[in-house]
């Protein structure tokens, strides 16, 4: 009768004190809400927070957002905006500085399209401050950025056509998914080419562990989901040799548009979206890559299912924010997310 009693009272305790999160590795933990929902960010983390950037408005018109999380409050902060607002941007952090590269803007006249562009920046996240950097070598959106070695590695993208008058890319017109890789060197303020990916694609996930850099999935053959096809290709580039390595295990769900982070060794994506004539759609896949062993972990799904969202990991959680819960491309139907799930990882 009193373990009954015990039990009913610890039951009764635990409902008057609300939802309690689950802190062990392995759960999902929601978090503060995003508060301007939208797609197309990307996500990375800098001194310990998470920053938030780009996302795209109805009519393909970039917003150039950029927020602050700080895990210690579990609070969002807007910060200075991109100095130049697009679209499929990418971003990656080196020595507490983060980089933006390329991207799509709107154009001057005409219909909308997504016009590619060559920008660099560097944004300093404790003095909330934007600086120009010299352009990419190829103007591109949809690529993937990475530090290694002290260098940025702007891989892949979409872009027009070499030789072509088509100022933008449109899935009516003629364009294509990249394979170029260009280096930057934050030091000299220099850009070189470096070798090309074998499976050119945009979209995709990207991370390093153990001094090589991994691109995951992606979009391949165009730069929009209602023209192209997802890929579950994997490859190994090694920055200092210049070389890229054979195929690695492929990942158990092709998909593009993705979050990821990486953490104790690992490489997680998150999210995507998928479409045919038959289904508009958006995953609720985590996937975790392990280049040590050549192989990927399964993991339980997000609780909302998205694209376009960003991701990062702080301190043993990897955080996803905002995004579509459906695929694009549904006529008047905008159906962005505020939510903000982490998954919490084990600490390192």
């Amino acid at each position: 009768m009193r373990a009954r009693l015990a039990l009913a009272l610890l039951v009764a305790a635990s409902l008057a004190l609300g939802p309690v999160h689950a802190q062990t590795p392995g759960k999902w933990v929601k978090l503060a809400p995003f508060p301007e929902p939208a797609e197309e960010l990307y996500g990375t983390a800098a001194g310990g927070k998470l920053y938030v950037f780009g996302g795209l408005a109805p009519g393909w018109l970039p917003r150039g957002l950029v927020y602050e999380y700080d895990p210690a409050a579990d609070r969002w902060t807007r910060k200075r905006p991109m100095p130049l607002a697009s679209h499929h941007i990418a971003v990656a952090e080196l020595g507490g500085k983060i980089y933006a590269f390329g991207g799509f803007v709107a154009p001057l006249v005409g219909p909308a399209a997504w016009v590619p562009i060559a920008n660099a920046w560097e944004y300093d996240p404790a003095a909330d401050s934007w600086t120009p950097l010299p352009p990419m070598p190829t103007r591109r959106g949809a690529a993937m950025a990475a530090a290694a070695g002290g260098r940025l590695y702007v891989v892949g993208g979409a872009s027009t056509h070499p030789g072509s008058g088509e100022p933008s890319v449109h899935p009516a017109r003629p364009h294509r998914a990249l394979d170029t890789v260009e280096e930057y060197d934050p030091a000299t303020g220099a850009w070189r080419t470096r070798s090309p990916m074998p499976t050119a694609r945009n979209h995709a996930a990207i991370g390093v562990v153990g001094g090589k850099i991994y691109v995951i999935g992606g979009r391949i053959g165009a730069a929009f989901i209602s023209v192209a096809s997802n890929t579950d290709v994997v490859e190994e580039y090694d920055p200092t040799a210049d070389q890229w390595g054979t195929v690695k295990a492929r990942m158990p769900t092709p998909r593009s548009a993705v979050a990821w982070g990486v953490h104790g060794g690992r490489i997680y994506v998150a999210g995507g979206e998928f479409q045919d004539d038959r289904l508009m759609a958006a995953f609720r896949a985590l996937e975790a890559y392990d280049p040590a062993a050549n192989a990927w972990t399964v993991l339980p799904r997000m609780p909302v299912p998205r694209h376009g969202l960003a991701g990062a990991v702080v301190g043993s959680r990897l955080h996803l924010v905002s995004g579509d819960v459906q695929s694009a491309g549904i006529a008047g139907m905008h159906l962005h997310s505020d939510s903000h799930d982490a998954f919490e990882l084990a600490p390192q």
